[in-house]
Order: C-alpha cells, then structure tokens, then sequence
C-alpha cells in the first residue's frame, strides 16, 4: 500500500513537472483559438446579414459620368431590391475624393455612427487616404459568400490596389486595362509608343487631346507616359517624396512641355472625361483617343456612337491595367445592405452582365474554372466585338505605380498648365 502510494506520488508530481513545461506552449494557441472563436463568434452568419438589410437603403457614391456605367448600377439596384428588399441609391459623383473628405469630416466631427455615405467605387489614392485615416469598415470581402469565385491568382490586383495590400476592406468587382483607339479606315499606322505619339501630334497638330486631370482617366494617362519615359520605374513601386519626384519625373515634363502646342485646342482647354474623349473622336476632331475598357469600342460601335471601323491596340511596352473595388465607410448606416450589394456584385450573373460588350464591357475578376457549367456558359456565349482585343492582343498589364505618385503628378499637372 505504501509502494503504490509513494508510486503514485512519483507519477503526481512528474506530470505536474511535465504540464508545468508544457503549459505555457499550449496556451498560446489555446489563446488564439479563443480570440478566433469570439472574433467569429462578432460576425453574424450571412443569412442574418441578409435578414438584416431587407429593408435598408444603400447610398452608394461611385463615379457618374457614363450613362451605360450609371444604367448598369441602376439595374443591379432593381436586382438586389427585387432579390433582397435593398433599396440602391446611386449617388453620382465627378471625383469620389471629395466623398472621401465628407466622411474624414465625419470621423473628426465625432459623427461614428448613420453616415451619410453606405457603400464607395474606390481604388488607389482613395483607399490608401480611407484606409490610412481608419475611415473603413472590415475586414468584410473574404466573408462574401460570392468571394470564392475571384481569381485572386491569376489577376493578383484584386488583392493589391495600387501596391497597397487590400486584406479584405474592400472587394473588387471589375478590372480594367488601357487601350488607344482609332479609325482603320483613316489611319493605318497609329503610334504604339509616347514617342512615337508626340511625333504624331506634331506632324497633325490639334488630333490628339487627354482629359484634364484629375479627372481619373487623364491622370492615369500621366501615369502611363511616365512609365515609359522614365529611366527609374523600380521607384514608381514605392512612396513618391520630396527627394525622388523630381528626378523621376523630369522626363515626363519635358515630354508634355513638347506637346502641349500640337494638342487639341492648343492644350488651351481639355475634356473633362472619358465620354467627352470619346465624343471627340466619334466627330472626327481628333484622331485617337483611348479608354480604361477594352470593350470600350465595340460598346459603342454596337450603340451606333462609334464608327464601325474603330479599332483598338495597346502599346508596344503594354498599357496599365488595375482592379476597381467597392469599400464600406466605417460609419456607413445601412452596413449589411451595402455588404449584399457588394455580394450580388461578385455573382456569376452580375458579372457576365458587366462584361457584356452591349452592357458595359468591363473585365470580370472572377476565375471561370470555379464556376460551375451554367455559369461559364453566360460568359462563354458572350461575344467579344468587333472591336475588342484578345488576352494575348492585351499582354500582361502594366502594375499601377504607389498612389502617392497619382496625387503628386496631378498637382504639379495643375500647377504647370491648369488655365
């Protein structure tokens, strides 16, 4: 009896000895465990996010200044009202920053809770000021139960925007890339290069223009000359400051000083959009213009605004190309409607809607090998257009410089030759 007590003593204390060792290794992951129970344990299940935007109106402010754009936002708007009870009010905006200002006064005027703002169309220089300033709600894009079709593989900008990791406060919902075009039947040889371009314009002064930055589409055409004729483009990956701006940028001055004289109007006035651009060419006042959507053209072909001999082409070193997401305000009133809109969003349907060359036209961030056979049909039977480039025609896209660079190039833009 002894024996067995002063055993069983022994075999006490040695797996005290042991646990007392141990102990401190398994709560750590003990304690993540926890933490990751009760932080799923604070997000409700989707199906009472759903219950709980029946009923609600999403303030959605997104850009405003195309009407198949505006008209495509209108019927997702009369799909998640009939599918969910979610009122969609588009609030058409010309520049989304100045929605992003209204809510950074918000946060500083202690206004946390019914902003006025539920839902944003944002990407670059926006997210970084949102995401800098804690104005966004989330993590939330992972949780979309429509997230499991984005091929964040193959099209890696739909998880970095801009060089900035997204992780999971905003969702994309479309891509874009690039493309200049022209009419076949009167210019057979368009300039596939900055330089080429600016001997162009010289030899046919007045039929070339961009629009005015900030407008987003100029501003990305600064972008897209300043890649090219810079001899250090590694620089445009980081944070532009006062030290590296002007020497990386120097070139591209030099270049838009050049031209300017030979643009439309002299370079004394400027479209203030991709649809005035668009106009422009479709009046034969200029002789290329250029878009962010590759079935841009064949759009408005189809809709009898463009020549049916437009065509489309990249530059020789590619075109940038990029994601647009939606992101939700910190403060946004209708939370759980806008997190449905941005779901129906990702949906199979909604997507091969966008990308319909008659609807929109815009690029879809959806892997078509997860979806399933009746899915990749709606894509499948989708016609490319007369005027629309193939994957390879497109090539690999140019990445997006650091935001930074975009807010920097629009100021001195302005400062140079604003009227």
């Amino acid at each position: 009896m002894g024996e067995f007590s002063d055993t069983a003593r022994c075999e006490e204390v040695c797996v005290r000895s042991i646990m007392n060792r141990l102990l401190p290794g398994l709560m750590l992951p003990l304690a993540l465990l926890v933490t990751m129970n009760v932080a799923s344990a604070a997000e409700p299940p989707w199906e009472e996010i759903e219950k709980t935007a029946r009923g609600q109106t999403v303030y959605w402010n997104g850009w405003g200044g195309d009407e198949k754009v505006n008209a495509y936002i209108a019927w997702v708007g009369e799909q998640v009202n009939a599918r969910y009870g979610v009122t969609l009010k588009h609030v058409k905006v010309t520049d989304i920053a100045e929605t992003v200002s209204r809510i950074l006064a918000e946060k500083n005027a202690g206004r946390d809770r019914d902003g006025t703002a539920d839902l944003l169309w944002i990407n670059g220089e926006n997210f970084r000021t949102m995401k800098d300033n804690g104005l966004l709600y989330g993590p939330f894009a992972e949780r979309l139960p429509n997230y499991r079709y984005v091929d964040t593989t193959g099209k890696p900008t739909t998880t970095v925007d801009f060089t900035l990791p997204v992780e999971g406060m905003e969702a994309p919902w479309g891509m874009a890339q690039i493309v200049f075009m022209y009419d076949a039947a009167t210019l057979r040889d368009p300039p596939k290069s900055m330089v080429e371009l600016l001997a162009y314009a010289k030899a046919h002064p007045g039929r070339f223009t961009y629009p005015e930055p900030p407008d987003f589409l100029g501003s990305t055409f600064l972008k897209q000359a300043l890649i090219e004729l810079t001899d250090q483009r590694e620089a445009l990956q980081k944070p532009a400051t006062d030290t590296n701006f002007g020497p990386v940028t120097a070139p591209l001055w030099v270049w838009l000083d050049e031209l300017r004289p030979h643009l439309w109007r002299q370079g004394q006035a400027y479209p203030q959009s991709m649809p005035a651009l668009r106009q422009l060419l479709a009046d034969g006042e200029i002789d290329i213009a250029f878009s962010f959507h590759p079935n841009e053209a064949s759009a408005e072909i189809e809709k009898g605004n463009l020549r049916d001999t437009v065509r489309t082409y990249v530059l020789t070193g590619g075109t940038i190309g990029n994601t647009h997401f939606v992101a939700i305000p910190y403060n946004a009133r209708a939370r759980e409607g806008a997190q449905v809109v941005a779901n129906f969003l990702l949906s199979p349907e909604a997507q091969a809607r966008k990308q319909d060359p008659t609807v929109w036209g815009d690029l879809t961030v959806l892997a078509l090998d997860k979806l399933s056979p009746a899915d990749r049909e709606r894509f499948a039977t989708l016609k490319r257009g007369i005027a629309t480039l193939g994957p390879a025609e497109l090539g690999t896209p140019q990445p997006e410089p650091h935001p930074s660079w975009m807010e920097r190039l629009e100021a001195a833009w302005r400062a140079r030759y604003s009227r």
